[in-house]
């Protein structure tokens, strides 16, 4: 918890600095690789990757890295973050990693602790120097840097402007409601026009979510620390079967049971929760900021391009502690102990977080992890015709400094995000009340952290 503390005032003060700067380049240089200055001919590198949506587009800066280093780069697994998590604590746990780069995050890491290579050995004080202090830290477990950050996540509140703006529909609303139709700043006031708009027949689903794995538990999770409520005390005693706990669930059961969701929610990740949203399907929702750029493009998402808004996340149920949303954390990079080609594995990831691939990828939407890419940005969307590509990062930064919280930066996080999205989901479809279905994954989660020695005195 006091890892957690430290993150939010490192980054707080990190963004604080940027804000207070002027968005200006110190010079025009073009950004700069790094991770090319060895020989490595002969040597192949094997990764294992997060792949779909935008993540892949960053893996075509790799023939770059193959042709100045003469390496080869075999990527042996590309899957999406839940995916590629089976496959990493599968391959730790039977001695069956066979590649040298494998994808982390911060919520993930804890649990593979033991058979990751702490990257102090290969990253030099000044090369870390490059990114986020705050992000740094909360990639180290006890004194081991476990992985190098690629770009930092959190959620922006997604509405389609197209609905909102719309005169009939605003009309229509304040006759309903006797309220003007306006970005919601609650979860009631979500609750709300996400279900005028379902009854209104403007469009299909009043809100967007995925509904399986961490990225469910994720956002119950989010929605409860929003609404004043805890996943787990100080004390690491489950405490998300609160009467805020259960209030969150039974909405979700609300709207899935009343068709504000999609039917096949309990079947979405991010890939497939995205696309509704880009098809028009959905009036708002929370995203990750790495999916703008898709969504604004006209040849991917014809619908909405153009056509939708940004907005600081939602606050929780009225009550003690309400919040705006802000589930966070940092996709990355890290070397397995296993790995047979370290000092490449550890060239390759340097090139894939320079300044100049960073950069690239941050054009996309994914929020930078560098102070330098973050300067580059800021100037490039001061120069830029839509309006929007400035506000998401104004919106950004306010998100990372005031917003950003992290899961419980512990080993069991996953275990018992397995217990708890599964409940929800029995929950959502009306297998189980929220209170038993919580009641019950909450003595099943507290079993897996007393086994693990938390209670012990």
């Amino acid at each position: 918890m006091r890892k957690i503390f430290l993150l939010l005032v490192v980054i707080a003060l990190t963004f604080t600095s940027l804000s207070a700067s002027t968005p200006t380049r110190a010079d025009d240089s073009a950004p700069k690789y790094v991770g090319l200055d060895k020989d490595l001919k002969g040597i192949t590198i094997r990764m294992a990757n997060i792949g779909g949506g935008q993540y892949e587009n960053m893996y075509k800066s790799i023939p770059m890295f193959e042709q100045k280093t003469g390496a080869k780069v075999e990527i042996v697994a590309l899957l999406d973050g839940f995916a590629i998590d089976q496959k990493l604590k599968q391959d730790f746990a039977t001695s069956a990693v066979d590649y040298d780069v494998a994808w982390d995050h911060t919520s993930f890491m804890a649990q593979y602790k033991d058979f990751l290579e702490d990257l102090n050995q290969y990253f030099t004080a000044d090369e870390l120097k490059a990114f986020s202090p705050a992000i740094i830290k909360s990639s180290t477990i006890d004194g081991k840097l476990l992985l190098i950050p690629r770009h930092a996540d959190i959620s922006a509140f997604h509405y389609r402007t197209d609905l909102f703006e719309d005169p009939k529909i605003q009309a229509a609303f304040e006759k309903e409601t006797g309220k003007k139709l306006a970005v919601p700043t609650t979860l009631e006031e979500v609750d709300t026009i996400a279900r005028f708009m379902v009854k209104g027949g403007y469009v299909k689903y009043g809100y967007g979510m995925a509904g399986k794995e961490e990225a469910l538990n994720g956002r119950f999770f989010e929605m409860l620390f929003a609404s004043g409520g805890q996943y787990l005390t100080d004390k690491y005693e489950p405490a998300f079967n609160s009467a805020i706990g259960i209030k969150v669930a039974n909405l979700l059961r609300g709207w899935y049971k009343d068709g504000i969701i999609a039917k096949d929610t309990p079947n979405l990740v991010w890939d497939g929760d995205a696309a509704n949203f880009c098809n028009g399907s959905v009036a708002m929702k929370l995203e990750w900021y790495g999916w703008y750029s898709y969504f604004q493009d006209p040849k991917s998402c014809a619908t909405i391009a153009g056509k939708f808004g940004l907005a600081r996340g939602f606050k929780g149920f009225a009550g003690e502690g309400q919040r705006p949303t802000g589930w966070a954390g940092a996709h990355a990079f890290s070397i397995p102990k296993a790995a047979k080609q370290k000092e490449a594995a550890a060239q390759l990831i340097k090139f894939l977080t320079s300044e100049a691939v960073a950069y690239d990828e941050a054009k996309l939407g994914f929020l930078p992890v560098r102070d330098d890419v973050w300067t580059r940005i800021i100037n490039d969307a001061a120069a830029s015709k839509v309006p929007l590509d400035k506000q998401r990062l104004e919106l950004a930064r306010i998100q990372v400094s005031e917003d950003f919280k992290t899961p419980p930066l512990i080993a069991e996080w996953i275990p018992i995000s397995n217990i708890v999205y599964p409940t929800i989901q029995k929950i959502m479809l009306g297998d189980t009340s929220a209170e038993d279905g919580l009641n019950t994954a909450a003595k099943d989660a507290r079993k897996i952290l007393e086994d693990a020695g938390y209670y012990k005195k």
